[in-house]
């Protein structure tokens, strides 16, 4: 009966994210990016302070596929300008802090990465709270620049 209920859960989550993925904006699901790499990074540093190997590397490099599959990959530098650069950068820049961590079991690192993700994030909460009329759905028709300087959210 565990194992069933176990499984049950699992389909719930699976079918909850599904759901919440197919339902939101281009900027929510740059937000849920972020959310899934801080989550990485903060059960790497869970799994240091265990002495987890295994699970601080999976963790690690968990963090860095969403950064490269996911928030790297959807930069436009043509469109994007100075601004998709800068963040190409910063994602470079987040990736060799996470390698260096998982290299010298270097705590520091980690926060760092956790910090500069949660900076990120919390600017597309505020990009997609400010799309949003009166905290309803995403506006139709946003600034034109912003969407094509921040590059990402094509539909």
């Amino acid at each position: 009966m565990n194992n069933l209920a176990g499984r049950a859960l699992e389909t719930y989550t699976r079918l909850d994210v599904e759901t919440g993925v197919a339902a939101a904006s281009p900027q929510r699901l740059v937000v849920m990016l972020y959310d899934g790499a801080i989550k990485a990074v903060v059960s790497a540093k869970a799994a240091l302070a265990r002495d987890d190997v295994p699970a601080r590397g999976a963790g690690i490099s968990k963090a860095i596929s969403i950064i490269d599959q996911g928030l790297r990959s959807a930069l436009d530098l043509n469109a994007g300008g100075d601004i998709a650069g800068n963040l190409m950068a910063l994602y470079d820049y987040i990736v060799n802090r996470l390698l260096y961590a998982n290299l010298k079991e270097d705590e520091a690192s980690l926060d760092e990465a956790v910090r500069l993700l949660h900076e990120l994030r919390g600017a597309w909460e505020a990009l997609e709270r400010s799309s949003r009329p009166d905290g309803g759905e995403p506006q139709q028709s946003q600034e034109p620049e912003r969407r094509a300087a921040l590059s990402y959210g094509r539909a």
